[in-house]
């Protein structure tokens, strides 16, 4: 176990990021696992999100991540319809050197003496095959491969939702549903942006990628030519004639730095906790550029890995996911009827619905 920093504490116990039932830190020095599992709320049903491998800078930032991404769970869940709290695990390091199947497997040990109120699944940094492996020793495991009895790969409908809230989005704004003859930068084309390229040119945008890895953005353009690519993420949020950003590898992309320079009139994409702190959804909505929520938006993946627990079935998750649409639109409407930015609407509806869970 390694100690928690009173900053951290001072995150959980009292500030307005905080409000968990239960943070638990593992470590099994054998395999080298470091890890934070953190449950933000079990008042929808267990705890439900992803497991994160990435090479933190510091321990205090592995746990400040895992707290950030749980919270955002519980409201992604409630968004979502599910009868699932929000959770989030990290494991400490860079998945290129250490991960192992022991290292795995020792992860699987720590979740599953949960006892079931914390059911994981991939995200950055893990992925099918992982949860194949952490599955053998925690059966509250999903986004397996369905050789294992699970749904695969969860970015396939990630991807969809956030094409089906940039929908709502577009007809928000400019009255049609449609992409057709619109400008959409999608910064990072890993295993969400991709697939969203795709739907993208299907409906009829033009497409500008930029990714951190030249072979991500070499799989995209060798598959689809008449994408064109930015050199770097500042270039793609001044893009001129720019219609829509979508945000697709880590969080924080809308600060004080990319939000006065954006050219986009909306921001819809796949990442997680865009926002970098509280009050950017206000320098959003003074710019009168739409947001439309993260949580809400990429909702699809923890559609599809939630139907994994009672018997997956691709088409109800798609048709769920298609809802997403419908949600987009009822929060612009809820953030008009209020005066206030469509995140802070996305907030007071999700938290309504935990509210009421916990008082029946």
């Amino acid at each position: 176990m390694t100690d928690v920093t009173d900053g951290v504490l001072h995150t959980l116990f009292h500030s307005d990021q905080g409000g968990h039932e239960q943070v638990v830190l593992c470590q099994d020095r054998a395999t080298g696992l470091k890890a934070v599992i953190a449950i933000h709320s079990t008042a929808l049903g267990p705890a439900l999100g992803g497991t994160r491998f990435y090479p933190y800078a510091s321990e205090e930032a592995a746990v400040a991540d895992a707290l950030n991404l749980s919270r955002g769970m519980s409201y992604k869940n409630a968004m979502a319809g599910l009868d699932h709290g929000g959770g989030k695990a990290v494991i400490i390091g860079d998945p290129e050197r250490i991960k192992s199947e022991e290292l795995l497997l020792a992860y699987g040990r720590f979740v599953a003496s949960l006892g079931g109120r914390y059911v994981t699944a991939c995200d950055v940094g893990t992925y099918v095959a992982d949860m194949d492996i952490v599955a053998r020793e925690c059966r509250w495991t999903t986004g397996r491969s369905p050789e294992n009895g699970g749904a695969g790969d969860s970015s396939v409908l990630t991807a969809y939702g956030v094409f089906q809230g940039m929908r709502a989005s577009a007809q928000h704004e400019w009255g049609d549903p449609t992409l057709r003859g619109r400008k959409v930068g999608v910064a990072g084309v890993g295993k969400v942006g991709h697939y969203l390229v795709e739907h993208l040119l299907e409906d009829g945008a033009e497409v500008v990628v930029t990714d951190v890895r030249e072979e991500s953005v070499r799989r995209v353009t060798d598959k689809y030519p008449q994408v064109t690519v930015a050199p770097d993420t500042d270039a793609l949020i001044r893009t001129e004639g720019l219609d829509i950003y979508a945000p697709c590898a880590l969080g924080g992309a809308l600060n004080d730095e990319t939000v006065p320079v954006l050219t986009a009139r909306i921001v819809c994409g796949a990442a997680n906790n865009q926002l970098a702190h509280p009050g950017v959804e206000k320098d959003l909505a003074d710019r009168r550029i739409l947001y439309a929520p993260d949580y809400v938006v990429n909702a699809g993946g923890v559609i599809q890995v939630a139907d994994e627990l009672h018997g997956f079935d691709f088409d109800r998750c798609k048709a769920k996911a298609s809802k997403i649409f419908d949600t987009t639109l009822a929060i612009f409407a809820r953030a008009k009827d209020d005066g206030i930015p469509p995140a802070a609407a996305a907030d007071r509806i999700a938290e309504q619905r935990m509210s009421e869970a916990r008082r029946r």
